[in-house]
């Protein structure tokens, strides 16, 4: 019988993304705060006669596939116990470009279903940072501080809540993103220093939110709608972006916050989902 599994992987959000520097190497340093929410790519492997990479759901690739494939770039990358050819199907639910770590949970997915399998063996999530910055928060999947260059990783406490979760219809290339930040020296040393019992929520937002207001006001529009919606706890854009998070106590307020928004914009894809769910 072949062997076959099936891995959820979950969206996650960047409560606070601070960019401290770049070093030598090219790798950027951070001090992030991450949650994870009810919002899923589904990953199934198995055994096969060919090597074959199927996309589904709403956000699948429009021509059928990625010409950045991370899921060749993650089989490239590990070493198969044996040569074995597989079938990997990915119904993807999570929006691409959107900040929520869509590529790299594929690839986090990908290595705890052939961990599973047995065709690889287990390492420190630590070992996959040259993979992917994203890839040991994505496969540690708990709430977390995120430090160095994405690869220390520690265990934080972060309280339940309910976000509206939308993406505006603007996209940017990561790289791109990190070439327009400027360092400011001081931030990074007070930063590394910091020791912090938990996820703090009153951190100063993503470093990324700047450069996108300046360059896109009709997206600073969109923030500032959803950050002023009844009963909105804090606003943040996730990740690099695009999308767009609001925190509610109860998910009563994200449902009323959600209608409200679509009733406004109507193009716009949103959804109400809630971390904390393990």
């Amino acid at each position: 019988m072949q062997d076959k599994r099936v891995i959820i992987a979950p969206a996650k959000l960047n409560i606070f993304l601070k960019i401290l520097g770049r070093r030598e190497d090219g790798y950027h340093t951070l001090h992030s705060g991450v949650t994870f929410i009810n919002l899923f790519d589904n990953i199934e492997i198995e055994e096969s006669s060919k090597n074959e990479i199927i996309y589904k759901g709403p956000f699948k690739p429009k021509q059928g596939y990625y010409s950045d494939c991370i899921v060749k770039k993650t089989l490239n990358f590990l070493n198969l116990i044996k040569d074995i050819n597989l079938k990997i199907t990915i119904t993807k639910n999570i929006p691409v470009q959107g900040g929520l770590g869509s590529a790299s949970n594929n690839a986090a997915g990908i290595i705890k279903g052939l961990e599973k399998m047995k065709l690889i063996k287990k390492q420190p999530i630590e070992n996959y940072i040259r993979l992917g910055s994203d890839i040991p928060c994505l496969l540690f999947q708990k709430n977390c501080l995120v430090k160095g260059i994405g690869e220390k990783i520690y265990p934080k406490f972060f309280p339940k809540y309910y976000f509206l979760l939308l993406q505006p219809n603007y996209y940017h290339s990561t790289i791109e993103m990190y070439n327009k930040l400027n360092f400011k020296t001081n931030t990074f040393s007070k930063l590394m220093k910091k020791k912090e019992k938990n996820i703090n929520i009153k951190e100063e937002g993503n470093d990324f939110e700047k450069i996108v207001f300046k360059e896109n006001k009709g997206y600073k529009e969109i923030y500032d709608f959803v950050a002023n919606l009844n009963q909105v706890r804090f606003t943040r854009m996730t990740g690099s972006g695009s999308c767009i998070y609001a925190a509610f106590e109860k998910k009563e307020y994200a449902n009323n916050a959600n209608e409200v928004f679509k009733s406004n914009y109507k193009d716009l894809w949103s959804v109400v989902c809630e971390n904390n769910m393990v």
